[in-house]
């Protein structure tokens, strides 16, 4: 059974700089495409990048310029990197990974953007 689970949320100033990762376990096998979404309390779920397993990210325009979207070979994790964050950034993101056996979500890790 896959697994995704996501770390590295907190709370971060205007202007600042966080960065999310995403570590998936069991077995994918076969083509896949890991993702991050976003979602604010009271909006609906926003996609911000992802990522196929041959490295070709792909980002939409909300947030194209401010983020970059990585594999960490180091830890073996899916990174979202994101960069002069703002107040409406303030949600709970969520990675997702689309295998062959279909579609896992993460719990989400909150990300604050506050003075």
């Amino acid at each position: 059974q896959v697994q995704v689970e996501e770390s590295g949320g907190g709370l971060v100033q205007p202007g600042g700089s966080l960065r999310l990762s995403c570590a998936t376990s069991g077995t994918v096998g076969g083509f896949y495409v890991v993702s991050w979404y976003r979602q604010a309390p009271e909006k609906e779920r926003e996609f911000i990048a992802s990522i196929s397993k041959f490295d070709n990210p792909a980002y939409a325009d909300s947030m194209k310029g401010r983020v970059s979207i990585f594999r960490d070979t180091a830890t073996n994790t899916i990174d979202l990197q994101m960069n002069n964050l703002h107040a409406n950034d303030t949600a709970t993101y969520i990675c997702r990974i689309t295998h062959g056996g279909g579609d896992t979500w993460g719990q989400g890790t909150q990300v604050t953007v506050s003075s």
